[in-house]
């Protein structure tokens, strides 16, 4: 069964985590790097578990894992071996399961709630060349290169025990198609897709979302589509169009609307996140059932989705 519909039957929307990477730089960390926060994974493992806790403290359903751009690729810049690379991308999962287990554990936060589930992150390639083509998509690989890139992450994400796998910030439509045939390998498991998108309609590389929900439509595998890492104010119009051409759940976890510098490794601009409650109370009048924080986004935010959506 969809895990997500597990949720999704016992209340009106699941709440998703927020940022991971610009919530460890809150607390002290440098990711002025090309690993982002799978620096943190090789030496501040216990401040991931901590945000992981932050998180299902203020109200989250899911978590999604440090692994968004921990990849063997990248890792082997540093020296890693494959076996060490893999072990730290399993390491991802088992540091949210043990915030998990230690949430559940309380009796008083079990009032209400469904036990939370853990998302494997699969960042797209992009992120892997660190030079914020996974806001353009413009790598021009095949399916099948593709698919021979994220294979090692996605075995180690379900090895280690995903409830399922967050497929997000795609950029494009290739990619997403390449990530369904991978799954086909792995039929017991199911996966979110969330695009980054550049307006109201298109994902970043120019493809119409309406298309990319289209696609994933038909796709068994598929548990839920969506956009993350995009400003709020293109969230609303997203929705609409993804729900006129699909009828599985919608997710949706923006940025704060900054915008990424990938050559500064920072973000710029005013946020457009300062009424994050009734922003994603908007997103879920227009069709989305799980909400949550991307980028620059805090577990305020997410307090501020479970206030209402508690009630």
């Amino acid at each position: 069964m969809n895990p997500i519909e597990t949720i999704l039957n016992n209340q009106k929307i699941a709440i998703i985590d927020g940022a991971m990477a610009t919530e460890l730089e809150g607390r002290g960390c440098d990711l002025n790097d090309d690993l982002w926060s799978a620096r943190v994974l090789m030496e501040q493992p216990e401040l991931i578990r901590a945000v992981h806790l932050d998180y299902f403290n203020s109200g989250a359903d899911i978590a999604i894992t440090a692994s968004y751009q921990a990849t063997v690729e990248g890792f082997a810049k540093r020296g890693l071996t494959r076996e060490q690379s893999l072990d730290l991308i399993k390491k991802s999962v088992q540091l949210a399961q043990e915030a998990r287990d230690e949430f559940w554990d309380k009796e008083e936060n079990r009032a209400g709630r469904v036990r939370p589930l853990i998302a494997g992150s699969v960042g797209p390639y992009g992120a892997y060349l660190a030079d914020g083509s996974e806001y353009r998509g413009d790598y021009n690989l095949t399916e099948d290169e593709l698919i021979a890139f994220h294979r090692p992450r996605i075995e180690a994400l379900i090895a280690s025990g995903a409830d399922l796998l967050a497929c997000e910030t795609i950029p494009c439509l290739i990619e997403a198609r390449a990530l369904i045939r991978l799954l086909a390998e792995f039929p017991n498991t199911s996966a979110w897709f969330c695009f980054s998108a550049k307006d109201g309609e298109h994902i970043s590389n120019g493809d119409l979302i309406a298309d990319c929900a289209a696609f994933l439509d038909k796709q068994p595998q598929a548990a839920a589509i969506g956009i993350n890492c995009t400003s709020p104010l293109y969230i609303s119009s997203l929705v609409r169009e993804i729900k006129k051409k699909s009828g599985k759940p919608i997710i949706v976890y923006p940025n704060s609307g900054e915008h990424y510098n990938p050559v500064t490794n920072s973000w710029h601009g005013e946020t457009s996140s300062d009424k994050f409650g009734l922003q994603s109370k908007d997103w879920y009048e227009n069709g989305a059932t799980l909400i949550g924080g991307c980028c620059r986004t805090t577990p305020d935010h997410i307090r501020e989705v479970r206030h209402w959506a508690r009630q």
